[in-house]
């Protein structure tokens, strides 16, 4: 089972740069980045909402959702503000060092959530090995920008 996850999130990681892509001719057809994140986040929630309707995916009771904690509500913040950024960097950077940048950061800040335990992970502790994956894949970013 964990190599389907693997697998899917492999997939899923290869759609951001093909997302990018889409969302930055969705900017140059309707002129701004906003306007094309918030296209892009509109057929999201559309597409999700259908999936939730036909999957009969229960809904939360009002009490479960005021129980959350209140930073779980900036996932989506979060979100809207990659996308926005991407649409507007991509075309300065291209595909392979903005991919490049957003992973080796991706990695590091992953690292310190996972020592720490944080914003719902499980705490995993840092060792040499994966401080020098993350060096590794700071280097490869840093190369790739070289071009």
């Amino acid at each position: 089972m964990t190599y389907l996850y693997a697998l899917l999130a492999l997939v899923a990681g290869a759609c951001l740069p093909l997302q990018v892509g889409i969302n930055n001719t969705l900017r140059a057809g309707v002129g701004t980045p906003v306007v094309a994140a918030l296209i892009s986040f509109a057929v999201g929630t559309a597409c999700l909402l259908g999936y939730a309707l036909v999957m009969r995916t229960p809904w939360p009771a009002t009490a479960m959702l005021g129980a959350l904690p209140s930073w779980s509500w900036l996932g989506g913040l979060l979100g809207a503000f990659y996308v926005a950024v991407s649409i507007m960097v991509a075309p300065k950077l291209g595909a392979a060092n903005l991919v490049g940048i957003t992973v080796a950061a991706q990695l590091v800040t992953s690292l310190a959530l996972d020592h720490y335990g944080v914003v719902g992970f499980a705490q995993h502790d840092i060792n040499l090995w994966r401080i020098l994956g993350a060096l590794l894949l700071v280097a490869g970013a840093i190369l790739i920008l070289k071009n």
